[in-house]
């Protein structure tokens, strides 16, 4: 069945994670309902990615290997974006939750979770309303 959803009402999501295989499953749970702009696989091409692309949500992993997705949100703050980041994890540490908050994140998403939270959580981060996945 079509999405009742129009395409100006569509999330503009720029994906950002390291590994081949969450940026496709990523790109799968949002495909439907949202307008992949982009994706990258590291730090710097996120940061380039973002000013190019102006995505409305940016899901970007914490555990990548040149620079941190905690770096990059603080960098994507300084570099003026506007877009909403929803981080996307394998941790589950309150510790994790609260420097997302730090750095901007407005949305936090286990990657266990990925078929669950990820479209919630976007959908909420382009209404700036924040959204974290369940804890275990």
């Amino acid at each position: 069945m079509p999405s009742s959803t129009t395409s100006s009402e569509m999330a503009r999501v720029l994906i950002v994670d390291d590994n081949d295989e969450m940026l496709t499953r990523a790109a799968a749970v949002l495909g439907r309902d949202c307008v992949i702009v982009g994706t990258a696989k590291d730090g710097p091409a996120a940061l380039q990615a973002a000013d190019d692309l102006h995505p409305d949500v940016i899901v970007l992993d914490i555990g990548m290997r040149d620079m941190n997705g905690f770096e990059v949100a603080a960098r994507l703050r300084e570099h003026g974006s506007t877009a909403e980041v929803v981080f996307f994890t394998v941790h589950e540490d309150e510790e994790f939750i609260a420097a997302a908050r730090a750095v901007g994140g407005i949305g936090y998403v286990v990657k266990p979770r990925l078929a669950a939270d990820l479209l919630p959580a976007v959908r909420e981060a382009k209404a700036h309303r924040p959204f974290v996945s369940a804890i275990r």
